[in-house]
């Protein structure tokens, strides 16, 4: 039994997480805690949690317990509120290190579900690079990865699917984040049979509803969801709006619990990936996936009121 400076046993820091999570209620009161809704990935049918983690920019951090301790608050608010997905990225400087140390510590390595990047050109530095991704997330196998960018894809594809048949991954896929590339990454969809795509998705940012959403659910792709705040901007405009009526409706208390229901309630998308250091946002985030969702009615009335 590991205990903190804090006096907490490493068992009551995830209760006090989960508690956090959820609210409190029945989680603070050793109750069962609401669960996170969960969407299939087609390809296999195993189902995700659709509130996950990303990890650009919060950890690309150092050693010290100071820079690491919000970090690990953050990934055990997320594994004991019900999430599993983490995802970095070797572009993300440090992060991937930062995040295989947590899991590890958290004895999470069989629960996470951890998604990286290759983004290189060439066979040999792709492969090079996934190999240190493996070592930095310590790992034998991922459970997803995806070519960034579309950088090499077509070298790096096949690598992919190698990899997969032996074992090494599990799913394959894409990532992108900018509206100037959906022309090439629907292509790819098209032409190729791919389990994931990771896109930008947001309130404000809703070009992917026109074909790559409805693509990827006729193609049988899971979606990631990156940039579901708008890049950050669109929580900053709206933090000084009092929230809609049907945020009380919805179990909404903030405008970022609203923006992760909004873009979860797509039926396409199987889950957000939203970046944090803090594990209070994280608890917010976490709740943005447990109970009502908007239904096709009210996301209508929610992107008309978005309009200038």
């Amino acid at each position: 039994m590991t205990i903190g400076r804090d006096g907490l046993t490493r068992q009551g820091f995830l209760g006090a997480a989960l508690a956090a999570a959820v609210g409190g209620g029945a989680a603070a009161q050793g109750g069962t805690a609401p669960a996170l809704h969960r969407r299939a990935i087609p390809g296999t049918g195993e189902t995700l949690p659709v509130i996950g983690l990303g990890t650009w920019r919060g950890f690309d951090v150092g050693e010290t317990p100071a820079e690491r301790a919000p970090l690990r608050g953050v990934v055990a608010t997320l594994l004991a509120g019900g999430g599993r997905v983490i995802d970095s990225s070797p572009m993300y400087g440090r992060a991937e290190g930062v995040t295989g140390d947590l899991v590890a510590e958290a004895g999470a390595s069989d629960t996470a579900f951890l998604a990286t990047k290759v983004w290189t050109s060439g066979r040999e530095a792709g492969i090079a690079q996934m190999q240190r991704s493996l070592r930095l997330l310590r790992t034998e196998r991922l459970d997803l990865m995806q070519i960034h960018n579309l950088l090499d894809w077509r070298t790096h594809l096949p690598v992919l699917r190698e990899w997969k048949a032996a074992g090494r991954i599990r799913h394959l896929g894409i990532s992108h984040y900018t509206e100037s590339a959906y022309d090439a990454v629907e292509a790819v969809l098209r032409a190729e049979r791919l389990d994931v795509l990771q896109i930008n998705y947001a309130l404000d940012d809703r070009a992917a509803e026109e074909r790559l959403l409805p693509l990827a659910a006729e193609r049988g792709v899971a979606v990631l969801v990156n940039r579901p705040f708008g890049g950050g901007g669109l929580l900053r405009r709206l933090a000084g709006r009092p929230l809609p009526g049907y945020a009380a409706d919805l179990g909404s208390g903030s405008w970022a619990e609203l923006l992760l229901k909004f873009a979860v309630s797509h039926p396409a998308v199987t889950c957000a990936i939203p970046g944090t250091a803090d594990p209070g946002h994280m608890a917010a985030n976490l709740r943005a996936g447990i109970g009502p969702l908007p239904d096709e009615a009210l996301r209508r009335r929610m992107a008309a009121d978005m309009t200038p």
